[in-house]
C-alpha cells in the first residue's frame, strides 16, 4: 500500500496538530515521522513536555495513523534538507507529505513548507500544508499551551489541546493526614520533564468522576516535599501502587496556609463542593 508521511514532532496533540494528521488520511498507510526528544534538547535548552512520548503516542493512535517512526534527531540535525527528503522519499516512497505551516527540518532550517511545495512536481509527492489554527485571535501551538498551563490557566490549555491536561503517576504511600481528617486521598508524585502547573487546588476528573486535587507541599502542616493529593468523594477502595491518571478541568485557588486544621478543613469542603459542580 502506499504511504502518506506526517512530519513534526507533536507534543500535546494539540487541535493544530490533528489538523495537520487529517490531511494525511485517503488510501494510504499513514506514517508519523517524528523524534524521541524534542530538537530543542540537542540544542542545549531544557525543555518541558505537556506529554510523556507514550501518551502523545496514544493520541496520535488513536486519531487514526497507521505508523510512528521516532528517529534519533542527534543523528539527522546536520543532514541538509535536500538529504533528509531524498531519505524519507528513498525509504517509504510516500504519495503524499503533511506538515504544518511552521514545520522545519534540515541544517539550517532550510526544510520548510515553500521547499516541500516546490519539489513535489519533482519527486512526484502531493503535499499538504495545514494553515494555523487560530482560537479567539491566538495560533494554537505547544509553546502557548505551555505558557497557559504555567499560568495555571487549565481551561485554555483545554481549549486549545482539544481535551483536558493530564497527569499520570503511581500512587504512593502518604501520610494519612487527610483520612484523619475525613478527606483520604490518593499521593502521587509530579512525573518528570512534564510541564509543572504552579501550586494550588484543582477540579478534576479520575475515570471521569469529578474530584479535588491538591498540589504543592502543604504548608498548614509544614509539609516540605512536593505532592499531587487527590481526594475522590464517596470512594473506597485500595490504589496504592496503581497508576491513575488525572484530568485537569479547571484551578480552584492558590495553595496557601491555613491558621489552624479546623479551618482546613473547612476549606476543603468549600473546594469539594466546589469540584463537584464542575
Amino acid at each position: 500500500m502506499a504511504n502518506s508521511l506526517i512530519l513534526g514532532f507533536f507534543d500535546g496533540v494539540h487541535r493544530g496538530h490533528r489538523e495537520v494528521i487529517k490531511t494525511a488520511f485517503g488510501v494510504a498507510n499513514t506514517i508519523l515521522i517524528t523524534f524521541k526528544d524534542s530538537p530543542a534538547v540537542y540544542f542545549g535548552k531544557s525543555v518541558e513536555y505537556i506529554y510523556p512520548r507514550e501518551k502523545n503516542y496514544e493520541i496520535i493512535k488513536s486519531l487514526g495513523v497507521n505508523d510512528i517512526v521516532e528517529q534519533d534527531f542527534s543523528t539527522l540535525a546536520q543532514m541538509s534538507a535536500e538529504d533528509y527528503l531524498e531519505m524519507l522519499l528513498k525509504k517509504y516512497s510516500p504519495i503524499s507529505i503533511s506538515t504544518g505551516f511552521n514545520h522545519t527540518f534540515g541544517a539550517g532550517r532550510k526544510g520548510n513548507a515553500e521547499f516541500l511545495k516546490k519539489n513535489q512536481t519533482n519527486y512526484n509527492y502531493k503535499y499538504f500544508c495545514s494553515p494555523a489554527c487560530v482560537i479567539n485571535d491566538e495560533v494554537v501551538s505547544s509553546t502557548k499551551i505551555r505558557e497557559y498551563l504555567l499560568e495555571g490557566n487549565v481551561e485554555k490549555a483545554n481549549e486549545f489541546l482539544g481535551s483536558n491536561f493530564s497527569i499520570k503517576s503511581m500512587v504512593v504511600q502518604g501520610e494519612k493526614l487527610g483520612r484523619k481528617m475525613g478527606f483520604p486521598t490518593a499521593n502521587m508524585i509530579y512525573p518528570e520533564k512534564i510541564i509543572k502547573l504552579p501550586y494550588g487546588v484543582y477540579g478534576v476528573k479520575v475515570n471521569n468522576e469529578p474530584a479535588v486535587l491538591n498540589w504543592g507541599v502543604k504548608p498548614t502542616v509544614n509539609g516540605k516535599d512536593e505532592r499531587l493529593e487527590v481526594h475522590i468523594p464517596n470512594f473506597e477502595g485500595n490504589l496504592y501502587d496503581l497508576s491513575l491518571e488525572v484530568e485537569f478541568i479547571k484551578k480552584i485557588r492558590d495553595e496557601k496556609k491555613f491558621n489552624s486544621l479546623d479551618e482546613l478543613k473547612i476549606q476543603i469542603n468549600k473546594d469539594v463542593e466546589e469540584c463537584l459542580k464542575l
